[in-house]
């Protein structure tokens, strides 16, 4: 593919990279970090957007259920994964907020910054991605049918 086909993905991309970076800055505007002061902001902005993309990456990537067979525009899953979620994370900003931490003689609240924020993001994606997966089954079943009969197949698995 040429750099001409992937031009609208390139705007996808940075709309949704521009909105998500918009909505990380509102969050610091409403809950600004004090000099020195534990990241909670940042962490759960991360955190977040992580759960929001586990959710996301779902919904846009794994087989359609019978409550939506149509599949998702090719680029929403640029504009939302890629754009809005990689614009309102952001790990240059735990990188040096972790830094400044360490810095400032917080060894402790900056290693918790660090392995918290790596260990609660990473939770985080699991539970989106879990929880999402048992709505869409739970939406996809019908009326009657017990829970343990009906699953949503993920991408290149084999069906039982």
């Amino acid at each position: 593919m040429g750099l001409r086909a992937e031009l609208p993905v390139v705007g996808a991309v940075a709309a949704g990279g521009a909105l998500g970076a918009a909505a990380r800055y509102g969050a610091e505007l409403l809950a600004p970090t004090p000099e020195g002061a534990f990241p909670w902001t940042t962490l759960v902005v991360n955190v977040t957007g992580c759960a929001l993309l586990g959710v996301l990456m779902v919904l846009l990537t794994e087989r359609p259920t019978e409550w939506s067979s149509a599949p998702p525009h090719p680029l929403l899953r640029p504009f939302l994964g890629t754009g809005f979620c990689g614009g309102f994370t952001t790990f240059s900003t735990y990188g040096l907020q972790t830094e400044r931490l360490l810095d400032a003689g917080a060894p402790a609240r900056g290693l918790l910054y660090l392995g918290g924020t790596l260990v609660t993001a990473l939770a985080a994606v699991w539970a989106g991605v879990t929880v999402t997966r048992a709505a869409r089954v739970t939406a996809a079943r019908p009326p009657g049918l017990p829970a343990t009969r009906r699953r949503v197949r993920r991408p290149g698995s084999r069906p039982r």
